[in-house]
């Protein structure tokens, strides 16, 4: 299939793939389209000046009134913001101990997480946490975690616990976040939430977060920074980390304001509707699958209950002449590259996620899944190739970068 070239698309005069992403607000695809009122935004401000603490403070209350929080501020993502928030819970407002960390000498330095939260974004959840200078005490077992595990890895030289609110977690048998806030306050441990991808900016703090971090560039459609909202006073600790661990995960003054851009046209977006037309494109891809041999499409709800479906496509290798894997390696290539969510690809699915099209790009979807899965069956072998091989293939590429 080929495409007509479009002067107007970047990516093309940078000799960049015009990838189309259902896979979801994905980091390495670049998270999201930004909203017009962000891109104004962040426009306006590029050219001047401007005392960035007092940008900040601009932006607080439009954080606070958005997730029911005391106070926020923007930093560089919601990765830093979980480093940020853990070095707060061990230096509080102490200047000289901002100043030291990474060392943490003389002060608690112990952060629990359930291990079923231990998951990778990218990089380790674990290691934001050690980026801090804290240690990451694992408790439970990685599906398997109760109240008392909690309760018992509390001790005297525990600063914080970290929640982790991710498709990414295991989603049974571990300890939810209203217990889990009421076990750590019982024993005076504030509870940090990483809810970096999600779409309900309220209920982390609502069921007892001391402090609830979000991306401003995924469903918010913001520019690329992290939003930490919640207690007055743990988010200024949190803000002063600026003057030590902090400095590297600065943010600027466009991310910032673009940020309250994404945020107040976040309370005037027509929500239903975007929701209206991204059913429409699941049951365009549903209806183009409907019948294709060894092709399974199932319209599923988000595990982490955001207000979205994704397709799940199950692929018999034997009815379809084609892997799971294969299928989506082929749809990523060519002309109009589809990219899908192929995190669990290895058992034989893959997700099709609809939030991050532009208008018409669901039809090149539709018509790319016909393509791929026309060739295969006209292929003589299956094309299975091992799975394993996908994961060495990117490593190498990735050693090899920029080459």
């Amino acid at each position: 299939m080929t495409d007509s070239h479009n002067p107007d698309d970047i990516r093309e005069t940078l000799g960049l793939r015009p990838v189309i992403n259902v896979s979801g607000t994905m980091t390495s695809l670049g998270a999201s389209i930004v909203v017009p009122q962000a891109v104004a935004a962040m426009t306006s401000i590029l050219p001047q000046f401007v005392e960035v603490n007092d940008l900040q403070k601009k932006a607080s209350p439009v954080i606070a009134r958005l997730t029911g929080g005391e106070a926020g501020f923007v930093t560089a993502s919601c990765s830093a913001g979980i480093s940020l928030a853990v070095a707060a819970a061990m230096t509080g407002n102490d200047l000289a101990a901002i100043e030291r960390l990474p060392d943490t000498t003389g002060l608690k330095d112990e952060v629990i997480i359930q291990m079923g939260h231990v998951v990778s974004y990218g990089a380790p959840v674990d290691q934001g946490i050690r980026l801090a200078g804290a240690k990451a005490i694992l408790v439970g077992q990685a599906t398997s975690c109760y109240p008392y595990h909690l309760d018992g890895a509390i001790n005297e030289r525990t600063a914080a616990a970290v929640f982790v609110v991710s498709h990414h977690t295991v989603q049974y048998g571990l300890v939810a976040l209203k217990k889990f806030a009421e076990v750590c306050h019982a024993r005076g441990v504030p509870v940090i939430v990483d809810a970096a991808s999600e779409y309900d900016l309220r209920i982390f703090l609502e069921q007892g977060a001391d402090i609830a971090l979000y991306s401003s560039h995924k469903f918010l459609g913001g520019p690329t920074g992290g939003i930490v909202a919640g207690a007055k006073d743990f988010v200024r600790n949190t803000f002063l980390q600026n003057m030590g661990i902090g400095r590297g995960m600065k943010v600027g003054k466009e991310s910032i304001l673009g940020t309250i851009a994404a945020l107040e046209a976040w309370e005037k977006r027509d929500h239903a509707g975007i929701r209206e037309r991204e059913t429409g494109y699941l049951n365009l891809w549903q209806q183009t699958l409907a019948g294709k041999p060894g092709v399974t499409a199932v319209i599923e709800p988000d595990p982490t209950h955001n207000p979205l479906d994704r397709l799940r496509v199950t692929i018999d290798p034997q009815a379809a002449h084609i892997s799971a894997w294969d299928l989506a390696d082929a749809l990523a290539q060519g002309s109009r590259p589809v990219i899908v969510r192929d995190h669990e690809v290895e058992h034989g699915y893959f997700y099709m996620d609809p939030c991050n099209l532009h208008p018409g790009e669901e039809a090149i979807v539709a018509s790319r899944l016909t393509e791929e899965l026309g060739k295969a069956r006209a292929s003589n072998a299956i094309i299975s190739t091992p799975v394993e091989n996908r994961y060495t293939r990117r490593m190498a590429g990735l050693m090899r970068w920029p080459d």
